[in-house]
């Protein structure tokens, strides 16, 4: 563990304070969802759910993330979706794809690091 990363939880295992695959792949399935309609998502949200409680701090950073990731894509995908009648929800759409694959590539990038999400509640990157 490097130095940046947040004090270890003596009832966690070594081996799983440096567990970065399931967060990776809880990132993996939000790209994916940008192709499968968000189904992907929702199977990433419930795992980032299930995980974040047994997890070390450093961790539970980035599954608050993913999670709040997670429910402001749902939240803009339905005002896109509504505003689609009217034209403009298209644009927000498209936006709302690029801001999905832009907070999960940031995301991914700091869980690479071994890093804490720096930001986690933060709405925008």
């Amino acid at each position: 563990m490097s130095s940046s990363e947040t004090s270890t939880d003596p009832a966690i295992p070594q081996a799983l304070q440096d567990d970065k695959t399931l967060p990776g792949v809880v990132y993996a399935l939000n790209i994916a969802g940008l192709v499968t309609g968000g189904l992907t998502s929702v199977v990433g949200v419930a795992l980032a759910y299930v995980s974040r409680k047994g997890a070390p701090e450093w961790l539970q950073s980035h599954y608050l993330f993913q999670i709040r990731t997670f429910w402001l894509s749902l939240l803009f995908g339905l005002i896109g979706g509504l505003l689609s009648f009217v034209g403009v929800g298209v644009l927000v759409l498209l936006a709302l794809g690029v801001w999905i694959a832009v907070r999960s590539i940031m995301g991914l990038s700091w869980l690479l690091k071994g890093q804490a999400y720096p930001t986690p509640n933060n709405w925008m990157i």
